[in-house]
């Protein structure tokens, strides 16, 4: 199939951008690298009357390292900021997770903030943005604001965003020095959507496990280290807690499952490399 006849708006500035997202509001959709909408689109999934095409536009291009976090612009790509040489150092729970992203083709058109922006429960960087406290930036006429990734994301392919809103950048916080993460998933091959996905932060004195895939957001639990001597009593009424869904994939229960056996595996990778 193909999709309904449309405008096509490609903005050079963040500014026409905003301006046609007021102008279009509900009725526009935010393209960046289009992954996720063109599908969507053909399929008759999703309808609009505008694509607002930012793909191009200079100023969400960049990606930038502050004292504090590393800024991801909204036309970055996947595996640009893959293959960020220093990525693995900044940001460790990110050069974990971005290779379970998709495939390696997809990962070159699609965006990191489109797929936050899309927020599947079960995808990879909403997960990691959620473990790591991270933020979403977005402008409009109106103005700027920042949202916490627990305030942007509000269940399933729902988020904050207002329709004359742009998400223009994510924020991820930089790994701090004795911290550990790990990452683990379960998909029916490589890159296909995750059945569920675990990630993990080791901090000073608290464990931060964040679940996909089984609620209709990430999920985050904060595990004081002291606790862990009963971590599979812990995982179990975590798991209990959040039930789970069931789709042509797997049933609820197994999604339960596999969050106990992969919790504990996810959260040792999380010690080791903190040691």
């Amino acid at each position: 199939m193909k999709p309904r006849p449309f405008t096509y708006i490609r903005p050079e500035t963040v500014a026409e951008a905003t301006e046609a997202l007021s102008e279009w509001k509900e009725a526009a959709r935010v393209m960046a690298g289009g992954q996720t909408l063109i599908a969507m689109l053909n399929l008759r999934l999703v309808d609009c009357e505008a694509i607002v095409d930012i793909s191009r536009v200079p100023e969400l291009s960049a990606i930038t390292r502050t004292k504090t976090h590393l800024e991801v612009g909204a036309a970055v790509t996947q595996n640009r900021l893959l293959s960020r040489p220093e990525l693995a150092q900044e940001v460790p729970l990110l050069a974990k997770a971005l290779p379970w992203v998709g495939h390696f083709q997809t990962r070159n058109k699609g965006t990191v903030c489109g797929s936050i922006a899309h927020a599947d429960p079960a995808s990879e960087l909403p997960l990691s943005l959620a473990v790591l406290g991270g933020e979403v930036v977005l402008r409009s006429r109106r103005g700027t604001r920042v949202l916490k990734a627990s305030e942007f994301q509000r269940g399933l392919l729902a988020t904050a965003r207002e329709a004359d809103e742009l998400v223009t950048a994510v924020r991820f916080p930089l790994g701090a020095k004795g911290e550990g993460t790990g990452f683990r998933e379960v998909a029916r091959r490589h890159g296909d959507f995750a059945i569920v996905s675990l990630a993990a932060r080791a901090r000073a004195d608290a464990i931060d496990l964040g679940i996909g895939g089984v609620a209709d957001r990430p999920a985050v639990r904060a595990i004081p280290r002291a606790d862990l001597s009963r971590l599979d009593d812990i995982v179990d009424a975590l798991a209990a807690e959040l039930g789970g869904f069931e789709d042509i994939h797997a049933t609820a229960r197994y999604r339960r499952d596999l969050v106990r056996r992969l919790a504990r595996p996810v959260i040792d990778e999380a010690l080791s490399c903190s040691a």
